[in-house]
């Protein structure tokens, strides 16, 4: 938890970004739901508790069942929970009141949860507006749904508060709320800095556990040992896997066999909940052979490339574009593509070799408000999203400002089946040399990632210390662990 004037602040900005957005004299609530315990298997067997990202930024309570409402009219707020009985305290010990959790983030008035629902439908009554987020928990889901009288599939749609009073999330407040979150100010940074430090920890244990003969799954288990030794758990369910070429590969059943790739995709969560995402990508061998070393070397380059261009006045659609070209100028050079490579980027030839974008933003959440929709947060009113492969599934591409907190993951994968699908649809315009594809069938893939802030003259990389990155140095780290 950050000092109490940090979640104040955040909360005086909010009213004054729906001032400007909202009719005055009725701009009515702003309502917010704090997520509660979820049974795993049996009501007291729970997973782990995490609380929702919004309601942590602007009330900081790291418990379950809390929420909150803002007065946007008369900018009253009110902190809502229960103390705890006599039951609480034989299981969980003594515990603060509500109040003093709200003296903890500048709320000065609390009331019990159950006045929460009162408070709601009061606004409803009255013909208050009443702004809630889109809710990622299907408890809140159901919750806001009952409160405001709309379906539990429309309050997880977005639309301006003129369209339907309470029957829909509000786009006034998504749109107010991205625009805080994705400037990250100075306690956040420094957040994501330690998050970043022990991604780097984790990924250390992944390339030491890199060694013929060892399962997969015992590599997974030393890292995620790692981020909760030091911080909340990992960021995202990790992806660790010989089978790079499917991005998002969960499954770690496999014994590491020499001449193959590992992809090692992982982050961890600081206890203030702020994430790292890294990936790397190591011969099992110990040693790249020349096919290999070819391919990693083409996206280390294009990871440096996109880094140099990531600062204050260009675009991430910009870096991506120019990240993307770099790669296919290089894999014209060992023949996979022919032709023009300024038309073959503009037909999105790219999104054969790389089916995604090149990053995302990054924060209290390891895909950042992705929760609130995508292209409110990596799109706003800036552009347009691409309907082409690899170009469409750019997360962030918007101008580019100091305290942007994105990823810089560039990769380069052959997949059989899609390579297939372009082959039998013409998809590839006639740029495609099929012929040498069919050389890395069983090639996988290679991703290599950093997370990067935007500051005021360029950029750096997370953490106190980048991972290992160049083919050289990874081979020479290997032979020495």
């Amino acid at each position: 938890m950050f000092e109490a004037n940090v979640y104040a602040n955040r909360r005086r900005v909010l009213l004054e970004r729906m001032a400007a957005m909202t009719q005055e004299g009725a701009r009515g609530i702003a309502v917010f739901l704090g997520n509660v315990d979820a049974a795993m298997n049996y009501r007291g067997n729970d997973y782990k508790f995490r609380q929702d990202s919004n309601f942590l930024y602007y009330w900081g309570i790291d418990e379950p069942c809390f929420a909150a409402v803002l007065d946007l009219d008369s900018a009253d707020e009110c902190l809502y929970g229960n103390d705890v009985d006599i039951d609480d305290i034989i299981w969980m010990g003594p515990q603060p009141s509500v109040a003093s959790k709200g003296g903890l983030i500048g709320c000065a008035v609390t009331k019990p949860l159950a006045e929460f629902a009162a408070a709601v439908a009061d606004a409803v009554a009255k013909g208050r507006p009443v702004h809630y987020l889109p809710p990622a928990r299907y408890y809140n889901q159901m919750t806001l749904a009952e409160l405001t009288g709309a379906s539990s599939a429309a309050v997880r749609k977005t639309a301006p508060m003129a369209s339907e009073n309470g029957k829909h999330a509000s786009e006034e407040l998504v749109k107010a709320v991205v625009s805080m979150r994705l400037i990250k100010e100075q306690c956040e940074i420094d957040e994501i800095d330690k998050a970043c430090d022990i991604g780097y920890l984790m990924h250390t244990e992944a390339r030491r556990g890199c060694k013929p003969g060892v399962l997969e799954q015992h590599i997974v288990g030393r890292m995620e040992g790692v981020t909760y030794s030091y911080g909340w758990g990992p960021s995202f369910t990790t992806i660790l896997s010989q089978n790079g070429e499917t991005l998002h590969n969960h499954s770690h059943h496999q014994i590491i066999t020499p001449g193959r790739l590992l992809v090692v995709d992982a982050g961890a969560e600081s206890n203030t909940h702020y994430a790292s995402d890294f990936t790397r990508t190591y011969p099992c061998s110990g040693k790249f052979t020349t096919k290999q070393r070819e391919i990693y070397d083409i996206v280390e380059q294009a990871n440096e490339l996109a880094f140099s261009l990531t600062k204050p006045g260009t675009s991430y659609w910009e870096v991506h574009c120019a990240t993307v070209r770099y790669m296919l100028e290089q894999l014209k050079a060992l023949d996979f593509v022919r032709g023009d490579v300024d038309e073959m980027t503009a037909c999105g030839i790219s999104g054969l070799f790389m089916p995604h974008g090149l990053g995302h933003n990054m924060g209290m959440d390891v895909h950042d408000m992705e929760d609130l929709g995508e292209n409110y947060v990596g799109y706003g009113d800036e552009r347009q999203r691409s309907p082409l492969l690899g170009m469409g599934n750019l997360r962030m591409a918007r101008d580019l400002k100091p305290g942007h907190v994105i990823s810089d993951e560039p990769g380069i994968y052959f997949i059989p089946a899609l390579i297939e699908q372009w082959k039998r649809e013409g998809t590839d315009k006639g740029f495609v040399n099929y012929a040498k594809l069919e050389e890395y069938y069983d090639f996988g893939g290679i991703r290599l990632e950093d997370d990067v802030l935007v500051t005021e003259d360029g950029a750096r990389r997370l953490g106190s210390q980048r991972l290992p990155i160049k083919s050289s140095d990874i081979e020479e780290i290997m032979a020495n662990e």
